[in-house]
């Protein structure tokens, strides 16, 4: 009647869906990683699920819950909505095992879509695309995601996409549309009632098309849709291949998007040329809102067998777009947490005064300091 499903914390991202199909709902969270995580993770590290757009971050998912914390028990009612004092449910979320450990969730489910789909438009360059996001996300015709990636992921994924023959027709049917070198690819999906998906979905292209977007169809959006959890395997294979990979993710608002995807880029090119090596820096918008939007960058570069030289490297590399990130304003982390390796650059993003009060929070549930001890503050 509330839309409101109960899940141990344990519950990982398949399971939750096959437990609510039967009834007709999903809860549609669904990060990269959603194979192998679970809702106490998600709640605690305060991720974003791919269609986030239409679903919502975990934190308008997750209604309240149980935490075990070593000073006792923490209930989180859930109720739709409340001015009473701070919002206890937000402090559980991100707390990443500092204050307790979550036992149980109770989230917002939704109806299952009779209609999804994921297809592509292809933009003539950068700054065409990027307003066409900005303008979707701030006129919200209902979309599920938008995916917005630069010149140099589209080129990577067409390539890694396979399909030569295809892949060439498709690029002689862009030049013909005017679209060559610079061409940015949005994959863009949609959620709903049959009915309601062809009026945003028609929104959704007039507005591509005063950008000069170009409708590829859908065979490259299945393709992603079959691929989209893949990405840590296919991690596991470069390593395998004598080649590293990471990511390094932010939100920023939208004057400041170009410039800090391209600081990012460059400041990790600057780091490895310092050694003489080369680094594949690619960029993608994982998630919109009106104000503005994450930044997700993959950077892969060659492996060393040295290992200890190979973590020294990795870890300049960090600690540069880390500061790279901090310096243009972002957040230290919009949907990975904070962990370990962020933990140095948070005072940043929450001031002094900030880290004080987490502090005390976790002084709070925690008096003998045993839970996670070491992760997001010291």
């Amino acid at each position: 009647t509330s839309r409101l499903a109960s899940f141990g914390a344990g519950t990982p991202g398949p399971q939750v869906e096959a437990l609510l199909r039967p009834h007709g709902y999903r809860l549609g969270h669904f990060p990269q990683s959603w194979e192998y995580s679970t809702v106490g993770g998600w709640v605690v590290t305060r991720s974003s699920g791919q269609q986030s757009l239409a679903y919502g971050r975990i934190e308008q998912l997750f209604a309240g819950g149980q935490m075990a914390c070593p000073a006792g028990p923490l209930h989180i009612p859930t109720i739709p909505a409340s001015s009473a004092g701070p919002d206890i449910r937000e402090m559980v979320m991100g707390s990443e095992g500092r204050f307790g450990i979550l036992s149980s969730a109770r989230m917002r489910v939704v109806p299952l879509p009779e209609v999804e789909r994921f297809e592509p438009v292809m933009f003539p360059d950068w700054d065409s695309a990027l307003t066409a996001v900005r303008t979707l996300a701030q006129i919200k015709p209902g979309l599920s995601m938008l995916r917005l990636s630069n010149a140099i992921e589209t080129e990577t994924q067409l390539a890694l996409a396979g399909h030569e023959k295809a892949i060439a027709a498709l690029q002689r049917y862009l030049r013909l549309r005017g679209i060559s070198d610079g061409q940015c690819m949005l994959m863009i999906g949609v959620s709903g009632e049959r009915k309601a998906t062809r009026r945003i979905w028609g929104e959704a292209m007039a507005v591509c098309r005063q950008q000069r977007g170009v409708h590829m169809g859908p065979w490259v959006g299945r393709a992603w849709q079959k691929n989209r959890f893949r990405g840590p395997y296919l991690r596991n294979s470069l390593w395998a291949a004598g080649y590293a990979a990471d990511t390094v993710e932010t939100a920023v608002d939208w004057p400041k998007v170009t410039a800090t995807m391209q600081a990012m880029e460059q400041a990790a090119r600057d780091v490895f040329a310092q050694e003489g090596e080369k680094v594949h820096a690619f960029t993608h918008l994982s998630h919109v809102y009106p104000q503005g939007c994450s930044i997700y960058s993959t950077f892969v570069f060659r492996a060393t067998s040295d290992h200890d030289q190979m973590l020294q490297r990795w870890q300049r590399f960090k600690a540069r777009l880390s500061q790279c990130v901090t310096q243009h304003g972002g957040t230290i982390s919009h949907q990975h947490g904070v962990g370990l390796d962020h933990k140095a650059y948070l005072p940043v993003e929450k001031t002094t005064r900030g880290i004080d009060m987490i502090r005390a929070v976790a002084r709070e549930l925690d008096p003998q300091g045993i839970m996670n001890p070491g992760k997001l503050f010291d």
